[in-house]
């Protein structure tokens, strides 16, 4: 399935987010030239707001450690079978699992596998599905064979499908891959085992995502105790550790980064939207047809998918429970930087789905006028966020006393505009310090033997790169991304995989 985007309202929408993000930086400038002591007081009182939001995000983030601990010293399968609202009904759940592959080396999708099977959770409840590429060439279909061979047996269900490639109207992406994967998964193994399709929970996970033994097991204990199980996507939070100790300082602050912001953003549930790694019912997708199979943001465009053919009674659930999944990590140095920069703009195409949401929302008058005020105003204010506020902050803050003219630079204003941003930066660091000293918590064992000391130490006094990762890995490409759907022909993305590699591989 396609979406409609012919429309001139869908292509002016696709130019907004680029439009409001140039037009910031435009205005910043220009008026830092005519009223330079305008932008120093709206620069001192972003400054403030950067400092209020670094607080919040600081409380929100040990809420949700706080959680997360209490979960994964949890025995949910043992939860399970004895909670009264779950004990009778848990046994007739099954996880329809889909790993999409491209090239991945069989290493990579073996460790996977190692640790699904490894679960505390009874696998013949899995139905397992390797979703092979085909323009992937032989070499997909040899690591499908061995993985087969290997693991098959072990689940309730396992297929091995392959995507064709040069489908009519598909993009290049995982969306068509696990379209064509799930509705495989319908034909031969959910609809001819007359599997009920509300007892279906469906999990689609990166190839290099590996679970942590208890996932199923509350994934299965919320669908079964929360509100709107039908009506709901589950998300783990990312932890980006599975080759940390291979990652650069800056590779490791780019995937921490990332990581705490979805565990903070478990604690927000009204913003939370699926990303990467998730689960959701597999009755959803049914009804809404599947993923669009021309979009390079799968992951979060299925959100909004549902969101709008259910009338806005959409919602994600957070699990405070984690996935762990690979750092960007190549083969040289300079290798890793590129490839990090490419996953970022990949992750800031989701940029896309602004134009979506709008043109749906005009499609759809019953979802109530909140709502969709609720949900344009975070979609365009998260994008344009992720594209200014570093530079805001880290860039343009001088810009009043350089080109404020002579008459602005003599007044007091001017001679306490650095000193004051510089206090109010200071007093926000302690956000840094808040993290850098959580990411040492996070640290998986090291697989030749224990961190030493000296490494805890570098590994925290390396957060002081965060500024520079902010504006090259994080508004840097969300910039280009933005630009690029605003300027749109070859200028357009498809999707990037993002190259697996260890050390072990070379």
């Amino acid at each position: 399935m396609t979406i409609d985007k012919q429309t001139s309202y869908y292509r002016w929408m696709e130019i907004v987010p680029a439009l409001l993000v140039w037009g910031t930086f435009v205005l910043m400038i220009l008026l830092s030239f005519l009223v330079p002591a305008v932008v120093a007081i709206f620069i001192i009182l972003f400054d403030v707001y950067w400092f209020l939001k670094t607080v919040y995000f600081a409380v929100y983030l040990h809420a949700s450690y706080k959680k997360l601990r209490v979960n994964m010293k949890t025995d949910w399968l043992e939860k399970l079978q004895t909670d009264e609202r779950t004990k009778e009904r848990w046994q007739s759940l099954w996880h329809l699992i889909v790993l999409p592959m491209v090239k991945e080396e069989y290493e990579v999708v073996r460790e996977t596998f190692v640790r699904l099977s490894g679960s505390n959770y009874p696998r013949e409840n899995f139905l397992v599905v390797l979703a092979l590429e085909e323009r992937a060439g032989e070499h997909a279909q040899e690591v499908g064979k061995k993985i087969e061979a290997e693991f098959g047996e072990l689940f309730g269900g396992f297929l091995v499908t392959t995507h064709p490639q040069n489908i009519p109207g598909e993009h290049i992406g995982k969306g068509s891959n696990e379209s064509w994967a799930v509705h495989e998964a319908k034909d031969k193994i959910i609809d001819a085992r007359h599997i009920s399709g509300a007892e279906v929970i469906v999990s689609v996970f990166d190839i290099d995502t590996q679970i942590y033994p208890d996932y199923f097991g509350i994934l299965s204990y919320t669908f079964l105790t929360t509100t709107h199980p039908l009506r709901s996507s589950y998300q783990p939070v990312p932890f980006f550790i599975n080759n940390i100790f291979e990652a650069p300082a800056l590779s490791r602050i780019i995937g921490f980064s990332g990581t705490f912001w979805h565990l903070m953003q478990q604690s927000t549930p009204e913003k939370l939207v699926t990303f990467s790694s998730h689960s959701m019912p597999y009755q959803a997708l049914v009804d809404i047809g599947f993923w669009h199979t021309d979009v390079v943001s799968e992951d979060s465009h299925i959100f909004f998918q549902c969101l709008t053919h259910y009338e806005g009674d959409w919602r994600t659930v957070p699990l405070f429970y984690p996935v762990s999944m690979d750092a960007n990590v190549a083969r040289t140095f300079w290798g890793t930087m590129i490839n990090m920069y490419k996953q970022q703009r990949r992750w800031a195409w989701g940029s896309e789905n602004v134009a979506y949401l709008f043109s749906e929302f005009k499609k759809h008058p019953r979802i109530s006028w909140r709502t969709k005020f609720f949900w344009k105003f975070n979609i365009l204010e998260g994008f344009h966020s992720w594209a200014t506020n570093s530079i805001i902050i880290f860039a343009l803050g001088w810009l009043p006393i350089f080109i404020g003219g002579q008459a602005f630079r003599i007044t007091m204003l001017a001679y306490n505009l650095p000193s004051i941003t510089q206090w109010i930066l200071t007093g926000a660091s302690f956000g840094i310090v808040t993290t850098a000293a959580l990411s040492l918590f996070l640290l998986p064992p090291k697989p030749e033997g224990k961190v030493k000391w000296w490494q805890y130490v570098y590994y925290f006094i390396s957060w002081a790169l965060m500024p520079i990762t902010l504006i090259i890995f994080g508004a840097f490409p969300a910039i280009d991304a933005q630009t690029r759907l605003a300027v749109s022909g070859k200028w357009r993305l498809d999707f990037w995989v993002t190259p697996k590699h260890r050390k072990a591989m070379q």
